[in-house]
């Protein structure tokens, strides 16, 4: 399947999945040339097709685009992610439900309480406000990116970055069954951690699942 394709059936999964409303979220990808594939601003994920993609270089500029389109209005976010990772080749920003009401409420979803996120992602944080569309939101995240292959924006949504289309968007599919499940622990009377011995072990794991991208260790933030 070429790229363009795969760009396409994820935006479509996001919207069936109900990760994203009207025009929301955003994909891009990092081609061969290091210029970028990107969704276009103002149109629906249920909708995009290969020709709507936009083509543009690293400062954002438009190098290909059908009918005056324009990339995402966040493409200031996405280029942040390349420029902070060389090993991010996609980012994919989105609404999903459950992960986006923490970053509403600004709660951390860093409870070592599942096997599968505490190997995968590690805890997660909520990244500073930043005003869309500015260059507050690429600040904001800009120091969590070293350790961090996915993060809440406060108010706003979810972030996942990943070496390829398919890791970015399994990340996101992490992030949101865990806060579904974790949404479900608390109301059970609250999640019971692992112990720490046991996260180092689960952690130490990754490579041998061949778990890539970036891990912070056993991290806990401060809730106040």
């Amino acid at each position: 399947m070429r790229i363009e394709e795969q760009i396409c059936d994820v935006c479509h999964k996001m919207w069936q999945l109900g990760w994203v409303a009207a025009n929301d979220g955003n994909v891009s990808v990092q081609l061969p040339d290091k210029t970028f594939l990107a969704t276009p601003t103002g149109i629906s994920k249920s909708f995009i097709t290969p020709d709507l993609l936009v083509h543009i270089d690293r400062e954002g500029n438009v190098l290909e685009a059908a009918d005056g389109l324009r990339p995402s209005s966040e493409i200031r976010m996405h280029l942040r992610c390349y420029e902070e990772r060389e090993d991010v080749h996609t980012v994919l920003h989105a609404h999903p439900p459950a992960a986006t009401g923490y970053a509403v409420a600004n709660v951390v979803l860093d409870e070592y309480s599942m096997i599968e996120t505490v190997i995968a992602l590690g805890s997660i944080p909520v990244t500073p406000y930043g005003t869309p569309s500015t260059y507050e939101v690429p600040e904001a995240i800009a120091p969590y990116l070293g350790e961090h292959d996915a993060v809440l924006l406060q108010n706003h949504g979810a972030l996942t970055v990943g070496a390829d289309l398919l890791t970015a968007y399994y990340r996101m599919e992490t992030l949101e069954l865990f806060a579904k499940i974790s949404l479900n622990a608390h109301i059970l009377g609250g999640a019971k951690e692992i112990s720490g011995e046991n996260i180092s072990r689960l952690i130490s794991m990754r490579e041998g699942y061949g778990v890539t991208g970036r891990h912070p260790g056993y991290k806990k933030y401060n809730r106040e």
